[in-house]
Order: C-alpha cells, then structure tokens, then sequence
C-alpha cells in the first residue's frame, strides 16, 4: 500500500525501523544499565535507585525466581502500584526468562481471581495493601509463590518504616491478611543473590507480557505481546522522539501506572532506553501530592491522559511551578479535548501532542509530529513500519476524511489473544489489519483523527452521535470540569444524548447547559438529559468509563 503519509514526517524520521540488533527487552535493559550505570534511574518518595542498582537488585530477583523453579515461559503477576518494588520485579521476571502478567492493584477478587486462573500464573509480587484480595482467590489458581511488599519496603529502614506506619496505622489502608507461605521482597533478593541468576536465552518470538486489555466492553483478554512486539514499539517510539530528546539528561514524570501499556512501555521502557530519570507517582489521584512533588525536581517530559491533564489544571498550585525545564508532554489513552490542550499550552508553554494505540499494539500506533505547537485534533500520523487503512463495516477501505474502523498492521501488533483462538481470528481482518473497533478518518496528509469507539456510538433518529465530539464541546463550559455522554433509549428517536457533568461552577443548571450545547452542536447532537455528579466513574489509568454510566440501574416510579 502507498504510505502517503510518510510526506509529513518531520525531517530524520525514518519510514522503517529495525530491531535486528536488539534480541530481547532484557539485551534493551542491560544494555542501559551499562551505558547509564551511575546516574539515576528512579525515584520514589524521595529515595533514588541508579541503573547500577537496578541492574544488581533485578539480577537477584531473577536469582531468585529460578531458586524457586521458575523457568522460560511461566508467568509472574505484578500487583502494585507505581513503586520502587514494580522495576525491579519486572525486570527481575523478564531477565528469568518469564511472562508478566500486569494486575491492576484495584481489582476485585472476582477479577483477580479471572485473570490469574486465565494467565495461568503460579508466582505473584502484591503490594500489602491489597493481600486481602488475594487470600480469598488463591486457592482457585495456580499461584504456589507469594511476594508480599509493604509500601515503603524499598525506601530505606528509617523512611520505610515511617511510610509503613502511615498507611498501616494512620490511614489503615491494610485489612488483615494469612497466606500461608508468603514472604517479603527484599527477602527475595537476599535469597535470590546467595542463589545466583543464570541468564536465559531471549528471542523476538518469545512472549513478555500477557496484557490484559480493560475489560470495559467485555471479559478481559490477555494480549500476547513478544519481546519482538515491545521492542519494535520501543524503536518506532525512540525515533520518532529522538530528535528531541537529550540522552541521559530528561527527567520525565510518571503518574500513569507501569503496570498500564501505556505507562510501561513509554515511560518505562522507552525512556529507560535513554536514560531518563524516572519519578513516580504512586497514587496520581492526590493532585495536591503530585503538584508538590513535581516542584521538587527539573521535569522535562510528561505522559498522561486527558482527564488528569483537566484535573491538574483545575489546581490553581499546578500554574504556580516552574516550568523552566519542561519540554515535552504526550497525550493518550482516550481523545485529549481540545480546551485541555489549549490550556496546557497557555498554563505551562508546552504543546500537547495526542499519540494513540491499544494494548494490542504495544501501545503506539499514530503519534503526532513533536514540532507542532498549536493542537490539531488529530492523533498523529501513522509511526515507522506502521500501515493504517480506514475500512467499513465489509472490510473494505474508505475515501480520504470519510469515517470508519481504524485497522493497524505493524511489528508492534501483538501476537493474538492468549488461548482465546477465535477471539483472535475475530480481531484481523483482512492482511492481518488490527480491527481496533475505534472509528476514525484520515486526511490527505496522512493524519489520523478519532472520532469514537465504534460500540459508543449513539444512533439519534438515524443519525450517528459521536459523545466525543458532545463531550468536546460541553468541556468548553468554564463551569464544567468533567463531562460523559451517553445514549439513552427513546421512545420517538431511539436514542438521545444523555451527559453526565461534574460541575466547577455550584450554579450552572441544565438549561445553561443545553443553551451552550445549541449553540455548538446540531440540533440531534444536543443532550436531552443532564445529571450532576460530584464525579465519574474511571479505568485505573483516569480514562472515563462510559460503560459504567450506561449499565447502571434504572430507577422505577
């Protein structure tokens, strides 16, 4: 196919990437930690972990999974959020040669339970506060290995022991907890160094990750991403930020949590590859904290999603830090709404570029151009060694600017579905295209723009409603912080706009709304109800849960 696109590509892009020279993630982290050995790699309520250290720490924790018989293949699950103890793990489990398996620490026991009998894994890292999840799961899944790490295990013993006694003691954030057998992390690594860690030969088609995709349309899949998959997106990412970042001197911020494709694979990985300065964030959702710890360090790079982006700039501190070394922020996860951007541009003088990509493409698929500072609306164009084609509901592709299913083909398009054969069958189309079930177009320039996830859409007397664009829209109130469309049956027009709105602004009622809403909108995209909440139901990386809103229970007269 005619990769038009490649006319807009910013000058030193190239059209194909190549990872022959890089094996395995594992050949990609030691080859940091050498090149990057003293400078630091992480930082996590103020304690520093260097590339050297991670390095060693992650190497004892491989020593001691393979003390523990296990070998190539087998899957470890990580429980945790963004902490000193999910690097370490991670790379300790990837250098033995396993599979990981990313756990969301909020889940369920019905959803632990799902994913790990599903995954198949028979070792698990969690964090403390969420063991009590696990205790009531365990004995229907096949874990026999349980790591179980305070919050503050890693932070030294003065300042662990001071962090564990806040969240055990003064904000009990720890039920109690019995599983037979388990022990502590940095036990692990005591033990995992007198063991000794034998290296483990690592190929493109060997798996990395079993990702499991959000769930929110359905049960959970797990994605089967290679090292080849991970390190294809790696490269394609690498060269497209390359000419604007300065190896060993960024410092990028972290909110998004590693254990999401997005988080792990941009800040973790990709900049890893860099060596960047890492600080993380271990709950994003206290901004006050965030704003505070970001003043203490030079930030350079930012990735996040919209709703944090919103949620940052409603905090009249964050206008207040110093944005003197800030220089670059990506945008992902679900449509960046344009008075976002234009406000992050205004408040730090730093453009919000929207990248876009699903679990099943490593994640990145389209990124926009680095050097564009005014916000386009568009995801960005198709990234190296990267095809995407707009098709309709036959398979067949579209004219230019006209809407239907964004399909992808690329080195980073995950393997399939683990042990889900038809689901994967269902998921390529023809030329083995990724149907991402999100609709969009392309221009003539070969930007991509999203219009909405194919299954949102709401059918108003015929008419197609994206609740992206009436979300847009309504978020250009200043008295909305956040808002969620809907549709809702109707008895004359099948469906109607329904929004859900969190309100900055006490006195702002329906009929304003509706009255902002007619003078932006077609008369069939107005909503038709409103609801006040005092917030929104959210997926763990901040992305609004639509899906939530719509099965909610109805109430009867």
């Amino acid at each position: 196919m005619e990769k038009f696109w490649l006319q807009s590509y910013p000058k030193g892009i190239p059209a194909e990437i190549s990872i022959d020279q890089v094996p395995s993630l594992v050949a990609l982290f030691e080859k940091a930690c050498a090149t990057y050995a003293g400078q630091v790699a992480y930082i996590s309520m103020g304690r520093e972990m260097t590339y050297r250290q991670l390095d060693e720490e992650s190497r004892a924790f491989a020593g001691w999974l393979q003390s523990r018989g296990m070998a190539k293949g087998d899957r470890v699950a990580l429980m945790m959020p963004n902490l000193l103890q999910y690097p370490v793990a991670l790379f300790g489990a990837l250098r033995a040669g396993c599979v990981v398996v990313n756990c969301n620490p909020l889940y369920t026991p019905r959803e632990l339970e799902q994913q790990l009998k599903d995954s198949g894994a028979t070792a698990i890292v969690i964090v403390e506060n969420f063991a009590h999840v696990l205790e009531k799961v365990i004995a229907h899944t096949a874990i026999k290995h349980v790591v179980v790490t305070p919050m503050g295990e890693m932070l030294g013993m003065l300042k662990g022991a001071l962090v564990n006694f806040v969240v055990r003691h003064i904000k009990k954030l720890v039920p109690a907890w019995h599983i037979a057998g388990a022990i502590g992390f940095n036990r692990t690594l005591s033990a995992g160094r007198q063991h000794g860690f034998q290296p483990v030969q690592l190929g493109h088609d060997d798996l990395a990750f079993l990702q499991y995709t959000g769930g929110t349309t359905g049960i959970s899949k797990g994605a089967m991403l290679t090292h080849g998959n991970i390190c294809a997106n790696v490269a394609q990412a690498l060269a497209w930020i390359g000419p604007v970042v300065k190896e060993g001197k960024e410092f990028i911020i972290t909110a998004l949590p590693l254990y999401h494709i997005f988080a792990l694979t941009a800040n973790c990985l990709t900049f890893m590859s860099v060596g960047a300065r890492n600080l993380l964030i271990a709950n994003p959702r206290d901004i006050p904290n965030f704003i505070k710890e970001w003043g203490k360090y030079p930030v350079s790079i930012m990735t996040g999603v919209n709703t944090l982006f919103n949620a940052l700039l409603h905090n009249p501190e964050f206008a207040k830090l110093d944005f003197s070394s800030f220089r670059v922020t990506l945008g992902g996860g679900m449509a960046v709404q344009a008075p976002v951007a234009e406000r992050w541009l205004k408040t730090t003088g730093v453009p919000l570029h929207q990248a876009y990509g699903l679990t099943e493409t490593s994640p990145a698929a389209t990124i926009n151009p680095l050097d564009v500072r005014e916000f386009n609306g568009s995801i960005g164009l198709p990234i190296s060694s990267t095809e995407v084609v707009i098709r309709d509901d036959n398979s067949q592709e579209v004219q230019i600017n006209q809407v239907g299913e964004i399909c992808i083909r690329g080195p980073q398009v995950m393997k399939g579905y683990w042990e889900r054969q038809e689901e994967t069958d269902g998921v390529f189309g023809p030329g083995r295209f990724l149907r991402t079930g999100d609709m969009g177009y392309m221009d003539k320039n070969g930007f991509v723009f999203l219009v909405d996830r194919k299954k949102d859409m709401i059918l108003v007397s015929g008419f197609n409603v994206y609740p992206n664009e009436v979300e847009e829209a309504i978020a250009m109130h200043p008295g909305v912080i956040e808002v969620a469309a809907i549709g809702v049956p109707d008895e004359r027009c099948g469906e109607v706009v329904k929004i859900f709105v969190v309100r900055k602004d006490p006195a702002l009622n329906e009929a304003a709304l509706i009255q902002h809403c007619r003078s932006l909108l077609t008369g069939y995209k107005v909503p038709k109800h409103v609801e006040f909440r005092d917030d929104l139901p959210k997926t763990n990386v901040g992305k609004v849960l639509r899906r939530a809103l719509k099965d909610e229970p109805k109430e009867t007269v």
